[in-house]
């Protein structure tokens, strides 16, 4: 029989008191619960970086007028945020990037030219009615671009509408804007730009609607980073070309399916406002209803209108309905829905 091993008198020693373990964290939170790879700042990040290509297309075009407009409108949605969260007590929230992308898209749905103050204005209602009022980010019902924009659009017609786009005469250096825009031309009888043009981005129009390669590279990094999805744009620019195309068939006044693509704000608005994760449906076929609903509207009102362009009206008008294609379009869960008693 081998050693017996040493054992201290347990007795003998001190008394020892285990520690409570600590209460586990348990989120309380309403349905649904979701966990996104990317967080906010990172994604407004991404839409940053895919307006790159829009805004360097803008300046080759419109010169130092186009980081103006950028800055004016980012200044004054910064500053609006800040002095709404002080007053509100929020902690403060302008370091997600939210409000940077949200004077970014109304600089870039502007004319350049337009006088300082209408982007003041407009971005201050964007953040103020567009988004603070129902609550900040995540609660808003409507995009604050698309708000703000409208907003600066039916008090200040003559500086945002057709006379906006027209330079003023110290701008008179910059070419294109002493054109009119390419689906104001079309909706006036005039002559039809060339689809180059439309392509490369040498035409007049908004800051965002000139080129439309620069608008299809940085909805392409958009959709490389899962930031945005398919079904909005692909709903949009479907069915804005199915319209054009039965239009063009029936022999009706109208511009062919790629000009209607790649003319006015279609491509910015399907890639860059349509697709706003705050305002538009959270589940695929939802989406794609919204994406086909905007593309119905932005022809109608461009086909039956006096405007020459609808993107932010019909953005706007879908954004309303957006609370009940979410409950038309709720999945059924796994194992069959639930019958009701």
């Amino acid at each position: 029989m081998g050693p017996v091993p040493f054992r201290p008198n347990m007795t003998d020693a001190p008394e020892q008191v285990e520690a409570p373990s600590p209460a586990p964290a348990v989120a309380v939170a309403p349905a649904p619960h979701l966990a996104a790879p990317v967080a906010t700042r990172g994604m407004m990040i991404d839409v940053i970086i895919a307006l790159a290509p829009v805004m360097l297309a803008a300046v080759l075009v419109f010169g130092w007028y186009a980081p103006m407009q950028v800055g004016i409108c980012v200044g004054t949605c910064v500053v609006v945020e800040l002095a709404l969260t002080a007053c509100r007590g929020r902690r403060v929230t302008v370091t997600d990037g939210s409000a940077v992308v949200t004077g970014c898209i109304l600089a870039f749905s502007l004319p350049p030219t337009g006088t300082w103050y209408v982007g003041v204005i407009g971005s201050a209602v964007a953040i103020a009615i567009g988004k603070w009022v129902f609550g900040g980010l995540g609660q808003n019902l409507f995009n604050p671009a698309m708000v703000g924009r409208a907003f600066v659009m039916l008090a200040f017609a003559a500086a945002v509408g057709a006379g906006g786009y027209v330079a003023r005469p110290e701008a008179a250096w910059v070419q294109v804007v002493t054109q009119a825009t390419p689906m104001a031309a079309a909706k006036a009888g005039q002559a039809v730009t060339p689809l180059w043009k439309l392509l490369l981005g040498n035409t007049n129009g908004s800051l965002g609607e000139t080129s439309a390669v620069a608008c299809l590279l940085g909805g392409a990094w958009l959709l490389l980073r899962r930031t945005i999805s398919w079904h909005v744009p692909a709903g949009v620019l479907g069915t804005a070309a199915a319209i054009a195309a039965l239009m063009q068939a029936l022999g009706r006044p109208a511009l062919g399916v790629p000009r209607q693509l790649c003319g006015g704000a279609l491509l910015f608005g399907a890639l860059f406002i349509a697709t706003d994760l705050v305002t538009s449906p959270l589940t695929a076929k939802g989406k794609l209803i919204f994406g086909v609903c905007v593309g119905a509207l932005v022809m109608l009102i461009r086909t039956m209108s006096n405007y020459p362009e609808g993107v932010m009206f019909a953005v706007l008008v879908m954004n309303a309905f957006v609370p009940l294609i979410n409950r038309w379009t709720i999945p059924v869960p796994l194992g069959g829905a639930v019958k009701k008693k």
